[in-house]
């Protein structure tokens, strides 16, 4: 059965009568703990020739109760949809989170659900997750209400890894501090951006590094600095996944400053990412759509007294990057 890459309510879903086995959460960055519960719904959903779902949220519930400091998000909505597809789901809801969704009484909820989702065989979700007005509804609450309307709850333990929980908290902070191996341990994949190359000043040319510029600024941003990074067109990046060794489209190693560029550009607004691939050839150019997966934190953004200190900081940079990359400036 096709459905279109995104459903964006609840409302008037046709299932044509297969039973929906329905994994349900905000799932941002779509991590390791994430993918346990999204793969048990889609097993189950392939052993009984049923439809595998994911049930989400957009925005951020803190947007709501906290406008004036929401939480910061690892990954955009359509990048978290792509994911959820590569990972099996035939069907991706993206439910928006406002007013009247809050409102919802945690007791009602089942009930909501099974009204616009008849065939709802089970539901699939983390052991600590709440629902509701005001998040009274737990995992034992859930059980209950769901038993009774003769759907299935499977809770997934939560996973941990060096004796914490991995959870999308941890891993903002991880990318807040420049921790990117650890980061992209907890992920289960190489955190990624995709942005389309602007003309920029060709100043990095003129510095003997040229750079591709990048046209994204996410919610959430990496701590100011340079990065060991490895960059694909972005369809082919899509169309695979960000799995190591799935990738249909070859993967260039390069060196990514992402910050406010303080020597050459004083007190940039805006932090800008630019990519200098290592070799001789950048088979990219402007308007052309490119995934960056962010692998190692390489230093932190500094300003430097002339642009030949700064040249000679990216020689040694490009040289580290090439060593652990494998790659040779």
């Amino acid at each position: 059965m096709k459905f279109p890459a995104k459903v964006r309510s609840l409302e008037g879903i046709d299932l044509q009568g297969k039973a929906l086995h329905l994994a349900i959460g905000m799932f941002d960055g779509v991590h390791l703990g994430h993918q346990s519960v999204i793969e048990a719904a889609v097993h189950s959903a392939r052993r009984q020739n049923g439809i595998a779902g994911v049930l989400t949220f957009w925005p951020h519930p803190s947007s709501l109760f906290r406008p004036e400091k929401p939480t910061r998000l690892i990954m955009d909505p359509v990048n978290k949809a792509r994911l959820f597809r590569a990972l099996g789901m035939d069907l991706v809801i993206e439910q928006p989170f406002d007013r009247t969704f809050a409102a919802i009484p945690a007791s009602d909820f089942v009930a909501r659900l099974t009204s616009r989702l008849p065939t709802l065989d089970s539901i699939y979700v983390g052991e600590n997750w709440r629902f509701g007005q005001g998040r009274t509804g737990d995992v034992p609450f859930l059980v209950d209400q769901a038993r009774r309307r003769g759907v299935s709850v499977i809770s997934m333990p939560r996973l941990y890894r060096n004796g914490e929980a991995i959870s999308s908290s941890r891993i903002r902070g991880c990318l807040e501090r420049g921790e990117l191996e650890e980061a992209n341990s907890l992920l289960g994949y190489s955190y990624f951006v995709e942005a389309a190359v602007q003309p920029g000043r060709r100043l990095g040319r003129e510095l003997g590094f040229p750079t591709l510029n990048l046209g994204w600024n996410g919610d959430l941003r990496p701590r100011f600095g340079v990065y060991g990074v490895q960059v694909t067109e972005a369809a082919a990046f899509q169309a695979a996944g960000p799995w190591s060794g799935r990738t249909d489209g070859k993967r260039y190693p390069g060196v990514a400053n992402f910050g406010v560029r303080p020597t050459v550009a004083g007190d940039t607004a805006e932090p800008v990412l630019e990519v200098h691939l290592l070799g001789d050839h950048c088979p990219f150019g402007p308007r052309d759509r490119l995934c960056v997966e962010w692998l190692f934190f390489l230093r932190p953004e500094i300003k430097f007294d002339d642009l030949g200190a700064l040249r000679k900081q990216l020689r040694k940079d490009c040289r580290e990057a090439g060593s652990r990359l494998g790659a040779v400036k």
